[in-house]
């Protein structure tokens, strides 16, 4: 049974309606610019329609009055030329290619592409032509909506970490005093049997049974103290990983059914020591064989093996088990994930944590066929 749940519903949602503030943004605003290019595009028709009464009441008027107009412009970027395409005036380009013959023409040329001029019919066969492209202005009010959006991607971004950065923090709050609580409800009967256990050795020292209840009471003693330490920096001392490995698998196979092979691809006695948290590590191990245990339904193998490199001690923990599909290998490390009927789906993450976050290393499912085996990985830094 899976009782993870993605968490980013809520994102996918505000991502919505940030497109859809940007998409209203941008309908209302391009609305605008279509306003304002036609009040520009009159602006020049007023000026060419002036400078025809102009000449009209006095034919001796030259050239200089539609300069003049052209001079008064200080927002449209325009080009005034005669009927052979000679530019006569500009106003409102770039400053530092004003002077520029190239430039002006290559402005011209792209006007003469995509906009109709304003003919100024002088008379006598003369015209001029005003060339005109959106003020700076109004280019600018173009992109407004797409810097909107960003704005607003930016600030849902902004609040989506704050937001995970307080649930993380709630989360690991919620996990320390859950494990407090767990490690002062078991802190009593574990002490009983204790004393249980030491009345049975001293009664009866012929009974063998007492060696294993002993070595699960002092499981239980150990997993009481894991717990009492979640929330706090854990202690690390140079270990033998090949011995925590070796130790862990022994405790296992004789609480474990026969049908059950424990196999050791590496040398118990090698001495690869690496700074750890015993405890923890075991802890980690524990898990991982628990859920190739049941992957396999309580009949199969699980093969260990640990390799040496110059920066770290890899372990790999195989099985013969169900397999994971692939589309799982990442979530089954997430809090909550279970496939089984009960459970939290807690073991896997919490490995994930203990090996990542306390010890600086890696855990993840190096390959897996569904119906063959799987194998995780952990890697362990020498540092």
């Amino acid at each position: 049974m899976k009782t993870y749940r993605p968490k980013t519903p809520w994102m996918l949602l505000l991502l919505l309606f940030a497109v859809l503030i940007g998409a209203g943004s941008l309908v209302y605003t391009s609305y605008l610019v279509n306003i304002l290019k036609g009040e520009e595009r009159k602006k020049v028709e007023h000026w060419a329609e002036a400078t025809l009464l102009v000449v009209a009441a006095d034919s001796t008027q030259n050239i200089s009055f539609p300069y003049s107009i052209i001079e008064t412009n200080s927002t449209v970027p325009v080009i005034l030329t005669d009927e052979a395409g000679k530019i006569i005036a500009t106003k409102n380009f770039d400053q530092g290619h004003f002077s520029d013959p190239d430039y002006l023409n290559a402005q011209l040329e792209k006007l003469q592409k995509k906009e109709k001029p304003i003919v100024i019919d002088l008379g006598n066969n003369h015209k001029n032509f005003i060339w005109y492209k959106a003020s700076i202005i109004l280019s600018q009010l173009r992109y407004y909506p797409l810097v909107q959006l960003g704005i607003i991607l930016l600030f849902i971004l902004v609040a989506y970490m704050a937001f995970n950065s307080a649930r993380k923090a709630d989360d690991n709050q919620i996990w320390v005093s859950m494990s407090k609580e767990t490690a002062h409800q078991l802190g009593t009967p574990t002490s009983s049997l204790a004393g249980w256990v030491e009345m049975l050795h001293e009664k009866h020292p012929e009974v063998s049974l007492t060696d294993e209840i002993a070595l699960d009471v002092a499981r239980l003693e150990k997993i009481t103290e894991r717990f009492s330490r979640i929330g706090s920096k854990p202690a690390a001392e140079n270990i033998k990983i090949a011995g925590v490995v070796s130790n862990t698998i022994d405790y296992l196979k004789t609480r474990s059914s026969s049908k059950v092979k424990f196999i050791r691809n590496f040398d118990p006695d090698s001495g690869v020591m690496l700074p750890l948290n015993a405890p923890l590590i075991e802890w980690v191990i524990e898990n991982v064989s628990k859920n190739a245990i049941d992957a396999m339904e309580g009949c199969g193998e699980i093969s260990y093996g640990i390799t040496e490199t110059v920066k770290a001690v890899i372990i790999d923990i195989s099985d013969t088990g169900k397999g994971i599909p692939g589309n799982l290998f990442k979530k089954i490390f997430n809090p909550g994930f279970t496939t089984k009927q009960r459970g939290w789906g807690l073991g896997l993450s919490l490995a994930k944590r203990i090996i990542e976050e306390f010890h600086n290393g890696k855990i993840y499912v190096r390959s897996s066929e569904v119906g063959k085996g799987t194998c995780i990985r952990i890697i362990l830094s020498k540092d």
